[in-house]
């Protein structure tokens, strides 16, 4: 078992530690808020630091799930950062959603001092989270993932190395270009039977066994049904992801019509007053607005 650091406790970060912890690991967490972190301590029998270099003083394994890339240079290499406590030949597991040009630029900072780096983002929303079944996206090097693997595993239900550094980032923006295509065509699915007048658990029921079949479509039609969307993955979170996605492309060029009217699409949900709502709200914006 490992002396393992988390920093951030956000609605994802909070289950991960947990299973970290119920995974026999020793646990330190830091969070900004450092009542929240108290409380996570007290709950789950690990402890808690009031800075990030605290945290990871001398840990084998430091975990962070923080909002941005911005968030992240805070806990890493800003003053009293992770970075600057960092133990020679530790490893540190970046599952931020972050862009691939942050992730090399820390990785690269990380081979400087003697540790590692992985960037690896998580799929699987809060409920991913909390049930311990994330898909983990991983940019590295094979050794140092086959060192981590053990341990991401205590909240992952899928892990896969992708390539080099940054690979993690890049394969976490091919799955949000596929999620928000797959949920405005689900939107406009429903909106069109709706406006038909058909059964929609009727038609549910018999496309989901075909080709039209997702998990979404599974595990969100009800909710869009009854215009419910307080669960999830929140639309201003999807927003700054396709932003990441787009500059990407930018730089790439990539071409990504539909990624960018969807994004769109979502700053209409996020003008109706709804930012968190979950991302399964494009049906929210057809029936509205």
């Amino acid at each position: 078992m490992a002396n393992v650091a988390f920093l951030g406790l956000g609605v994802m970060g909070y289950p991960m530690a947990r299973h970290l912890k119920n995974g026999g690991h020793t646990v330190t967490v830091y969070n900004r808020t450092t009542a929240k972190a108290r409380k996570w301590a007290e709950e789950n029998g690990g402890t808690y630091q009031e800075t990030p270099a605290e945290a990871a003083d001398g840990q084998d394994f430091v975990f962070c799930c923080v909002g941005n890339d911005d968030d992240l240079r805070s806990v890493t290499i800003a003053e009293g950062g992770a970075f600057g406590a960092m133990k020679k030949g530790a490893i540190f597991v970046d599952n931020t959603t972050a862009s691939a040009e942050v992730a090399r630029e820390l990785g690269a900072a990380a081979k400087e001092a003697g540790f590692e780096f992985l960037d690896a983002p998580v799929s699987g929303g809060q409920a991913g989270a909390e049930n311990g079944a994330l898909t983990v996206m991983v940019g590295g090097d094979e050794a140092v993932f086959e060192k981590a693997r053990p341990v991401i595993d205590c909240y992952a239900k899928m892990v896969g190395l992708m390539g080099p550094t940054g690979a993690g980032q890049l394969t976490k923006m091919v799955n949000q270009t596929c999620i928000a295509g797959l949920v405005q065509g689900l939107a406009e699915g429903i909106h069109f039977a709706k406006s038909a007048g058909l059964d929609i658990e009727k038609v549910v029921s018999v496309i989901s066994k075909g080709a039209a079949g997702s998990w979404q479509m599974e595990n969100r039609w009800k909710t869009m049904d009854a215009d419910e969307y307080n669960h999830g993955f929140a639309v201003d979170w999807m927003r700054k992801d396709l932003h990441i996605v787009l500059e990407e492309a930018r730089r790439n060029g990539s071409r990504m019509p539909v990624t960018a009217l969807v994004d769109q699409f979502y700053g209409d949900v996020q003008k109706m007053g709804g930012g968190r709502y979950d991302t399964s709200s494009l049906l929210a914006r057809l029936e509205r607005s």
